[in-house]
């Protein structure tokens, strides 16, 4: 595997052509890969193929203190056992956490962050921030850092699931990019990497349904462009719980790459494909993919393991 320049924007450009399609596969390090993150890993390389653009892979690992020892290697070995080539060089998030600090002090420029003192504990059972820390212009060390919201409805159209809507203000309240740990937030690092790497779409689980509006919020202030979302029904185990490290799913056989291919194709309701190299099927997947055929919902029918 080849490792990126981790400052610098990737080009637009498939043979010499620009490209209007960018997507990505941005797994975390908590763990072996299983088989609902195959379903995104094959959704979102072939959505890409077949729209004749460029598919990426980055490792989503800022929040060290979670990642699980030997993960980041069985994800790399993953991608090339079901010869899931990307079109660039993998980044690491962890090696980017300059950039994102970055961006911190650019929305503190804005005045569109603040430092929070609030715990946990402070804060108790409530979900909803209601910005204790607003007006106190605390220093920003050793503090968590959030972003302000607005009072306004932001929607999009996923293309999967239908419209979706969130008040941030009203849903969640000012959210942290940074904690005070020094941990950079997903929410951030994931939308600062789509620009730079100049994605178009985001294909992804539904799970991270309720995340876009907060990212939608922190391109708007960006200034960033706004991208497309298809959020992917979820694979569930016989709990009726959603395939997670957390709820204990099997790694991936990475000895069998073809036959876990060939089922992941099937869960996502797509045409058949023959049994051959991981390649070959991927190329027979591409031309015969259809997004219209995934089911329009949130969960997949039948019990995955």
């Amino acid at each position: 595997m080849l490792f990126s320049n981790p400052s610098l924007p990737l080009p637009l450009e498939k043979e010499g052509k620009e490209v209007n399609y960018v997507g990505r596969f941005a797994p975390s390090p908590t763990g072996p890969l299983h088989f609902g993150s195959l379903i995104t890993a094959v959704a979102s390389y072939c959505d890409a193929k077949a729209h004749q653009g460029l598919w990426h892979v980055r490792i989503e690992d800022t929040d060290i203190p979670r990642i699980y020892p030997g993960s980041e290697e069985h994800i790399l070995h993953a991608i090339d056992s079901f010869e899931l080539f990307p079109d660039s060089d993998i980044i690491f998030q962890k090696d980017r956490l300059d950039i994102y600090e970055d961006v911190i002090q650019q929305l503190h420029k804005k005045n569109m962050v603040y430092a929070c003192q609030c715990t946990r504990k402070m804060l108790g059972s409530n979900h909803i921030y209601a910005g204790a820390c607003r007006d106190l212009a605390l220093p920003f060390h050793d503090q968590a850092i959030r972003v302000k919201v607005s009072n306004d409805d932001i929607c999009f159209q996923d293309h999967l699931q239908g419209q979706h809507c969130s008040n941030l203000k009203t849903d969640l309240g000012d959210f942290v990019l940074k904690r005070r740990d020094g941990i950079i937030n997903y929410q951030l690092a994931v939308v600062v990497d789509d620009f730079l790497q100049g994605m178009t779409h985001v294909v992804r689980g539904a799970d991270l349904l309720d995340n876009t509006e907060r990212q939608i919020w922190l391109g708007q202030l960006l200034d960033y462009p706004r991208l497309e979302y298809i959020h992917l029904p979820l694979a569930m185990n016989d709990q009726g719980q959603k395939l997670s490290k957390q709820n204990m799913a099997q790694a991936l056989d990475l000895s069998k790459p073809s036959e876990l291919l060939q089922q992941a194709l099937h869960a996502l309701k797509q045409p058949a494909v023959e049994l051959d190299q991981p390649h070959k099927m991927l190329q027979q997947a591409v031309a015969q993919w259809n997004l219209d055929l995934i089911p329009h919902r949130t969960h997949l029918d039948g019990v995955f393991i």
